[in-house]
């Protein structure tokens, strides 16, 4: 939803900011302005793409090559037939934008062809591609601002399809560096825990349950792994310092993960055909299944 109005105000700013979603507009709430694109409004900057994502990304690079904003949304899962225009966009140093909502396997009854494991291991691979997971609705403005004032880099932003509160402390200069510190440690750290996207406040509930102990714990939010990596090693070491546990956290493949901590709490294996809740316990991605495996590092 604050991804839909992020996309409506960069619209009201932007005239050259056009482009649609694949048959998934009422879904994803990726919708151009000024009604729809055809014969009979020229003005219009909402496409039809119809249902086929390939095509929609070549053509949101075209917009883009052409002096355009291009933006595309479907669903994460689905950028899979997308991921040659993605490719292209990133080789060719242009800043298209893709919005991909229903970010993880918690999309619930459509399955586990519908629920995105690899996918944000796949797009993070790509020379050239800032992939964005925002924690809440302030992240996700941060991240629009941070998708319009690149020029040689497209953007992808992924959202969830569940409801997430909106955190204190989230920074919009964090946000740029690509990690920072959301939630800081109340006494002597004993481990950081990387996260992004929804499994930022389970991480922060995990860091509250700890102080109960006398455990003192940071959170750190990294919703772009591309934009982290480019900062400084000072930068870098301040915000997960060296000798202490870490941890990262994502509910997707893990892979990308090893390059911050040895310790990944991730999904490795598809997901499964459930309501949202049922599909939680099954993943093991519960507070109490978290707080046990920090326990035991």
């Amino acid at each position: 939803n604050i991804s839909g109005h992020c996309i409506a105000n960069i619209s009201n700013q932007l005239p050259t900011f056009m482009g649609g979603c694949a048959d998934l507009t009422k879904t994803t709430m990726a919708r151009g302005a000024n009604g729809n694109f055809d014969d009979e409004n020229p003005f219009g900057r909402n496409i039809c793409f119809g249902v086929r994502e390939h095509a929609m990304a070549a053509i949101v690079n075209g917009l883009t090559l052409h002096g355009m904003r291009g933006f595309a949304g479907g669903f994460l899962v689905f950028s899979d037939y997308m991921k040659p225009a993605i490719r292209l966009a990133a080789l060719m140093q242009i800043p298209s934008l893709f919005v991909f909502s229903h970010n993880s396997p918690l999309v619930g009854e459509d399955g586990p062809t519908h629920q995105p494991i690899e996918h944000l291991t796949m797009l993070r691979s790509i020379p050239n591609c800032n992939v964005m997971v925002p924690c809440d609705a302030n992240e996700t403005v941060y991240a629009f601002n941070v998708s319009q004032e690149l020029k040689t880099t497209p953007t992808v932003i992924t959202t969830t399809r569940q409801k997430v509160p909106t955190l204190a402390n989230t920074s919009e200069e964090g946000v740029k560096r690509g990690a920072y510190v959301i939630y800081k440690e109340k006494g002597k750290l004993d481990g950081v825990i990387i996260a992004c996207g929804a499994e930022v406040s389970l991480a922060i509930e995990l860091a509250k349950k700890l102080e109960t102990e006398g455990t003192y714990v940071r959170v750190v939010s990294m919703p772009s792994m591309f934009l982290f990596d480019k900062q400084s090693k000072e930068y870098k070491l301040e915000i997960i310092p060296t000798g202490v546990k870490t941890m990262a956290l994502e509910m997707a493949h893990g892979m990308p993960w090893y390059k911050y901590s040895n310790n990944v709490y991730s999904v490795d294996n598809f997901g499964l055909s459930a309501p949202a809740s049922m599909v939680l316990k099954a993943l093991k991605f519960t507070l109490e299944d978290i707080y046990n495996y920090y326990k035991n590092i």
